[in-house]
């Protein structure tokens, strides 16, 4: 009897699992085909109009698409970086027009908003649609509906369409930039750095700054260093100077950074080898190595797998100097002169020092601030003894006498460029505002 009844128990096991398989290979199933592209119309023309802001909302007020980016790494999809309500918005579709036959298709999207939302409202969103197999959509309109006139509705470039030759090694994403910022002479200086480590191109989100600081940005940008990306987000949203939620009516977190950094990753995707996510008052240095492009290979040598490399943050404050390098006439220039803040907070106990990364934009799919989210291959946090990030700001350890902070001169190993370097900026922008 207990034979019988253990064959009957094993039996009906099998029927559930084997039921069980089929249903829930069924619903996969369902749920990809109502995100396949269905032909809506046929013989029109792509009547809604182009849009060339960074920021752009929906008639819902509560979605605000920045840029679309064609993705194939896993399927033909267009991934549009975006910013959603996390519970308000539960709909949308992507309106794909393909020319010259006129055939509009809409495939529903698949809302990814992103785990790093800090508990604000909004939070960064990938919003993901299939696009038709039998041609290469160049724009895309996101509406709540399947239904509806497509001449009302705001058309976006899906960018990354086609593939380009590196045109840099290094690409540095600098966001965002608020509160009138005026640390005039630390940023230049940290350009500089960046040039001598081996950087083409800094890309700004720029929310605003002061009228100075518009000078040197205007001259770097007629350099061909700097790229701004306009980043009104105040415009739209309630915005916080905090990334953590206070409970205060705000929408989104530091002026919607995490957005900006994976609109930042995807844009360059195609056109720089390495992209680097940090703030304007850090810098990452190396200790083995003379500049990036030399580290970065031996790094790449040592982890072949790896497509994000993490560096350790390290306090430098500003409150503790030194009188060398004390060059008279930067003193008449807003900000902090880095050169002369060489002593860094020792490790907290307990406390785990953030990260900010050197990353292979081709393998990253979305990116918070101190770590990536969702990445292809492997991360490694890179050992303090090949480099650490020189970060010059008001101290995390106010309290800790001198003799308790560290002495460290690795800046000065590259003083008579930097210097240099910067004067040459400083007599071309700053010290012509002030004559």
């Amino acid at each position: 009897m207990l034979r019988g009844g253990t064959k009957s128990y094993f039996a009906a096991a099998v029927c559930i699992i084997t039921l069980t398989s089929m249903v829930t290979l069924s619903y996969f199933r369902l749920q990809r085909f109502s995100h396949l592209p269905k032909i809506i119309q046929e013989g029109s023309r792509c009547r809604g109009k182009i849009t060339n802001s960074t920021i752009t909302a929906l008639k819902d007020n509560r979605t605000f698409i920045i840029s679309p980016y064609f993705d194939d790494r896993e399927s033909k999809v267009t991934r549009v970086i975006g910013i959603v309500h996390h519970e308000d918005v539960k709909q949308l579709y992507c309106w794909f027009c393909c020319q010259p036959n006129g055939k509009i298709y809409v495939s529903k999207a698949k809302i990814d908003v992103h785990s790093d939302r800090f508990e604000f409202p909004y939070g960064a969103t990938d919003i993901v649609c299939l696009e038709p197999q039998n041609c290469d959509p160049t724009h895309v309109s996101i509406h709540q509906s399947p239904h509806g006139n497509t001449d009302q509705l705001p058309m976006f470039e899906i960018k990354n369409r086609k593939a380009e030759t590196f045109s840099v090694d290094f690409t540095v994403c600098i966001s965002t930039m608020f509160g009138n910022y005026n640390n005039v002479l630390q940023f230049i200086q940290s350009v500089e750095m960046y040039k001598i480590l081996g950087v083409q191109k800094v890309m700004i989100y720029k929310n605003n700054c002061s009228h100075l600081m518009e000078e040197v940005l205007k001259f770097y940008i007629e350099e061909g260093t700097v790229e701004i990306i306009p980043w009104p987000i105040d415009s739209h949203l309630r915005v916080s100077s905090k990334w953590y939620f206070m409970q205060d009516g705000t929408h989104i977190g530091y002026y919607g950074q995490i957005t900006a950094l994976n609109d930042c990753v995807y844009r360059n995707m195609q056109r720089s080898k390495f992209v680097v996510l940090s703030d304007a008052d850090e810098i990452i240095l190396p200790l083995k190595h003379p500049d990036w492009k030399t580290m970065m290979s031996s790094l790449q040598k040592q982890n072949p797998q790896t497509g994000v490399f993490l560096f350790e943050n390290h306090i430098f404050p500003k409150t503790v100097s030194t009188h060398v390098f004390n060059i008279s006439y930067w003193s008449t220039v807003p900000g902090a002169n880095i050169l002369q803040h060489v002593h860094r907070e020792p490790d907290r106990k307990d406390v785990i020092n953030p990260k900010k990364m050197i990353i292979d934009p081709r393998k990253v799919i979305q990116t918070s601030v101190h770590s990536v989210l969702r990445a292809y291959g492997e991360s490694v946090n890179v050992p303090m003894d090949v480099a650490l990030i020189y970060h010059c700001r008001m101290p995390l350890q106010g309290n800790l006498p001198r003799e308790s902070l560290i002495r460290d001169t690795t800046l000065w190993r590259y003083n008579s460029s930097l210097i240099m370097n910067v004067n040459k900026v400083l007599n071309q922008t700053v010290l012509q505002a002030q004559k």
